[in-house]
């Protein structure tokens, strides 16, 4: 049997998987790792003849058949790859900033040289999503994308909504337990979800998706509070990275906190849990679920990935047709301001005679309908705590009333899905 050789960029947690996961197979074979430091302690031993601290040695390596890179960011992994495929190889990667930023040259340059790139593992960790939509899922044409898309997060307003703790105190938990990073910018702010939508949204939507017009926003803002109400109104808080296309190509793609209602499914996926929700014809509603990180969930995708090409290699010139970047035309960015949403706004008003009238003349005006209003009580300062629950209105609309409410303090503003 003809092994097909594989060099890999990476021994970290997701390296080390794929170096376990790959050793209960005989048609593949690693012949060389490329890491930082040839002398770190791991959690898995490989044979010191194996490790190089230069990549080059890997992709200018004429008996490597498929680079795994597993670094992650745009630079140096661009040019490692971009070497690669040069010179032959073909490729599978976990890295989503880099599809993000970068994938249409990846790609083109891929095709140019006939080279096939998997990236299932740059998604949604463990959860097959990438081969389906291009796959089973090809007769349909799916319009719309919800997801929960990023581990930490979920467990953060998980944590916080179970114990009614805060941001801050889950956060640190969080950080202690080795969910979140010392620097959770990535995560918390919602660049690790936009990146992974972007990529999502061009393969679902056969259209491609600029990641500098994804909408971008974390939940650092996010109150306890919020979390309660948010149950009494029948809800739950997520982290939802969302995308949804129109007839006329006309795509809005975007990360923020939702109010999701209790009654779905993406309202129960918790913890560090993640999930993918597609909506088309004539499939309907499909909901794809499972571990979105970690080092066996994640090391499952790449090694699926490195196997298929191992099951096409050689038996054709253009191996994994289906596979390829198979779309040429752009979407039309959506702008945020120009989204119709629901919003959840939670305000602390004077107790004043008229504030609630004079809080629904100003949406009114703004032709803003609302849904519910509630308010909690009068507290010491003589001010009062004042739920709102709009209807669908536009994003610049409502932006515009809150900016009319100058006697109250807006505490939160969280979209609310359909």
């Amino acid at each position: 049997m003809n092994k097909l050789k594989i060099g890999i960029i990476g021994l970290g947690t997701v390296g080390s998987g794929v170096y376990k996961t790959l050793k209960n197979f005989d048609n593949v074979e690693i012949i060389k790792i490329a890491v930082k430091n040839l002398n770190k302690k791991r959690s898995v031993e490989v044979p010191s003849s194996m490790l190089t601290d230069n990549p080059y040695e890997i992709v200018n390596d004429p008996s490597i058949d498929v680079v795994v890179e597993l670094i992650g960011g745009v630079e140096p992994a661009y040019s490692y790859l971009e070497t690669a495929i040069k010179n032959g190889k073909h490729i599978v990667t976990a890295n989503k900033e880099l599809l993000a930023k970068r994938g249409e040259e990846i790609f083109n340059l891929a095709e140019k040289y006939n080279r096939v790139i998997l990236y299932e593992a740059a998604i949604a960790g463990g959860i097959p999503i990438i081969m389906p939509v291009k796959t089973i899922l090809a007769g349909n044409k799916i319009n719309k994308i919800h997801a929960i898309l990023n581990g930490t997060t979920n467990y953060i307003l998980t944590k916080m909504d179970t114990e009614g703790a805060s941001y801050e105190a889950v956060l640190k938990e969080a950080q202690e337990l080795g969910y979140a990073e010392t620097d959770p910018t990535g995560d918390v702010e919602g660049f690790d979800a936009a990146y992974k939508i972007t990529t999502l949204a061009t393969i679902a939507f056969k259209k491609k998706i600029k990641f500098e017009n994804v909408y971008r926003e974390g939940i650092t803002k996010i109150r306890k509070e919020d979390m309660k109400e948010a149950n009494e109104f029948g809800y739950k808080i997520k982290l939802i990275a969302t995308a949804s296309i129109d007839e006329n190509d006309n795509a809005d793609v975007r990360v923020h906190p939702m109010l999701i209602s209790k009654d779905t499914t993406l309202a129960h996926i918790d913890y560090v849990t993640n999930a993918v929700e597609l909506n088309g014809f004539p499939i309907g509603k499909v909901v794809l679920s499972g571990p979105g990180a970690g080092e066996f969930p994640t090391a499952s995708s790449v090694v699926g990935d490195i196997l298929a090409i191992a099951a096409e290699f050689g038996k054709s010139d253009y191996i994994l047709p289906m596979m390829r970047c198979n779309h040429s035309t752009k979407a039309n960015p959506v702008k945020i301001e120009d989204t119709y949403n629901k919003y959840y706004i939670s305000i602390t008003a004077p107790n004043a005679i008229g504030i609630i009238a004079k809080i629904g003349t100003i949406c009114a005006n703004k032709n803003i309908s609302l849904s519910s209003i509630l308010q909690r009580g009068v507290s010491k300062d003589n001010t009062a705590d004042i739920i709102v629950i709009t209807e669908k209105c536009q994003e610049k609309l409502l932006r515009e009333a809150v900016e009319e409410l100058k006697d109250c303090t807006v505490n939160s503003i969280i979209r609310v899905a359909d």
